[in-house]
This record gives structure tokens, sequence and C-alpha cells, in this order.
């Protein structure tokens, strides 16, 4: 029997939502929208994405509101890609996700930390403050940089990451 290419026969709120988001560099998409990047040759420069891909993604996302597509402030006919509430909504199954990879493959140092930038305390595995008893809000998140991470990584996109900074808030990359 031939593998279905969709979830069209599955009764199912995962198997719905696999459809917007369980493609192959999907989930690494809306990671990197929750960061801050949110122009095309960004994602492209700091995912290593193939273009197609990449354009065929932020399609879809887009026609699933979890992403908007925005003429960019710098650059009036090129477009920014802002997180939605949808998208937003993303960010705890995203820390899960990661936790979760971070647990059960330990081959290397952490690559990055993600705090309550109210109260510093690091976020438990779907994003909760245990200090203040509160599902901290995305952009409430302080994402802090690893003792894992490449002190002089390559891409610009990357170089701008290497700074704590609270998600959602754009990526100023410095050029090359």
């Amino acid at each position: 029997m031939a593998l279905g290419k969709d979830y069209a026969a599955q009764e199912c709120s995962i198997a719905r939502a696999l459809e917007v988001v369980g493609e192959r560099w999907t989930l690494l998409v809306v990671r990197d929208a929750l960061y801050g990047v949110r122009r095309y040759n960004d994602f492209l420069v700091h995912l290593g994405i193939p273009r197609a891909v990449l354009a065929s993604r932020l399609q879809t996302l887009v026609a699933a509101g979890v992403l908007e597509k925005r003429p960019c402030a710098q650059a009036p006919s090129r477009h920014e890609y802002v997180v939605t509430e949808r998208g937003r909504a993303l960010w705890p199954t995203l820390r899960a996700l990661g936790s979760w990879g971070r647990d059960n493959f330990p081959e290397s140092k952490p690559l990055r930390y993600f705090r309550h930038a109210d109260c510093g305390t690091e976020l438990g595995v779907v994003g909760d403050c245990s200090a203040c008893g509160i599902l901290v809000p995305v952009e409430d998140v302080e994402m802090v940089p690893g003792p894992g991470l490449d002190p002089d990584p390559a891409d610009p996109v990357s170089r701008a990451l290497l700074a704590p900074r609270r998600l959602l808030t754009a990526v100023e990359v410095d050029p090359v």
C-alpha cells in the first residue's frame, strides 16, 4: 500500500496540525520566526534551506495564518514575515520539542537557554516559570546563548542571535 501524501482520512487534531507544520523544515522556519527572523534572505542564510522549499513553507504558513506577510519597513519593495497569534501559540510546542531533544539527545552542550525576562528563571518544558507560577507569554521569553553555540558563526543571522534577546524581536543583521 502506498504511503499517502496527506492526513485527509485522519480524524485527529494532531493530523490537522501536521498538515500545516508537519513537513520537513516547517518547524525550523517557525522557530526562526519566533527568534525574530523576518526576511526571506535571512531565513535562507540561517537555515541553509533550498529556495523553492523555503518559498513553499512560507506560503503554507501564511495561508494557515501562522505568519503574516507584510511590506518590509526598510525596503518597501520587499516583504517580511511576522508571527501571528496562531503562530505564537506554537511556542509551547516548540519549547517542549526542544526540551525533549536536549534531554534525549544530550551529545552536545546546550545551544540556547530560555528564561522568563521578568525574573530570569529558566523556563520549564512548556515555557512555564517555576518562580512566578505562570506560563510565560512568548514575548516575555528571553533567549540566551548556551555553551554549545559556535562563538564565531559564519552567517550574519547566527551572529545576531548570539546576543541575549527577547523572542519575537526583529533580528537586525549586520552586513558581512
